[in-house]
């Protein structure tokens, strides 16, 4: 597992991708720190981590996997089981706030050298 806060090849992302799951990678972003977590095998253990490492707190952690040789909206995958967060409005695998999704966009564009 690895927390990123600078930038980060896509290679590395694609390399990843091809000793975890084949095609993508999961992801945890922390929308208020603006750091992601990726690198294992689930997001549960990517929160978890977030949480131990900078004490990040669960209602700004979300899921997500990124498909690094993809291009535009099927770059990103908004899915996860850590989404599912009904005490603040997200009642889905996927996240439902159109806010929350394009502050991921701008991180991960901040985060991911392409």
């Amino acid at each position: 597992m690895k927390i990123v806060k600078d930038q980060l090849p896509i290679s590395e992302l694609q390399e990843m991708a091809k000793n975890m799951h084949g095609d993508f990678v999961k992801v945890i972003i922390d929308i208020e720190k603006e750091i992601m977590a990726i690198d294992a095998p689930m997001h549960s253990d990517l929160l978890e981590f977030l949480i131990k490492e900078e004490n990040s707190e669960p209602k700004n952690l979300w899921g997500i996997n990124i498909h690094p040789d993809k291009k535009d909206n099927d770059f990103i995958e908004f899915d996860s089981m850590m989404n599912f967060k009904p005490g603040f409005g997200n009642r889905t695998m996927g996240i439902e706030s159109e806010e929350i999704r394009n502050k991921i966009i701008d991180i991960i564009n901040k985060l991911v050298k392409k």
